[in-house]
């Protein structure tokens, strides 16, 4: 026959409390991590968006010309009258500071995370886009050369790039997560 013995139920008492204070924060916990791998996508996204720069046009910007009066004047050459036209206060960097992080959404047992970039033509820097070689761009003070421009694919690439790190990011803040909830 078995004897009866004591048994505390103080620990048993503390786990459940835990637990259930796990339930609780498990809804802010899930937000911390879309938040972290929103804000890590974004930064992946942001070193990969190319920043353009102002082209160095060769040859002079102006040019002197000797009136029939006998005195010199400056004028802009053709290459001068594009810098100015163009170019003129030109900074770059649009299209990188224009990535954004939208709503995180929450549908079914998936969160989805948006990011936005409102700027006209990244799509065209993402994805590539044709164009008709042989025309004169202005801008650039240049003709095209080929009919397919190719595309960066910075948000695709950062996008791959975060889905094989997700898994080692997400474990590390539950380890964290979970230590702070069972050693308290």
């Amino acid at each position: 026959m078995a004897k009866g013995g004591s048994f505390d139920f103080k620990d048993v008492r503390k786990l459940q409390r835990q637990i259930e204070r796990l339930e609780q924060e498990r809804e802010t916990f899930n937000q911390e991590c879309i938040q972290e791998l929103a804000s890590r996508l974004l930064r992946k996204v942001k070193q990969r968006t190319p920043v353009g720069k102002a082209p160095k046009l060769d040859g002079p910007k102006t040019v002197k010309v000797k009136g029939s009066d006998g005195k010199s004047r400056t004028f802009l050459s053709k290459n001068g009258a594009i810098k100015q036209k163009y170019w003129a206060g030109y900074q770059g960097g649009t299209l990188r500071r224009g990535w954004t992080v939208g709503d995180i959404q929450k549908v079914g047992d998936n969160y989805q995370i948006e990011i936005i970039n409102p700027t006209e033509y990244a799509s065209y820097v993402e994805y590539g886009h044709r164009q008709t070689p042989g025309r004169y761009i202005p801008a650039l003070g240049v003709s095209a050369k080929k009919a397919w421009v190719p595309g960066t694919f910075m948000l695709t690439i950062s996008e791959k790039k975060l889905e094989a790190q997700a898994p080692g990011v997400l474990e590390k803040k539950l380890r964290e997560y979970l230590k702070g909830v069972f050693d308290a």
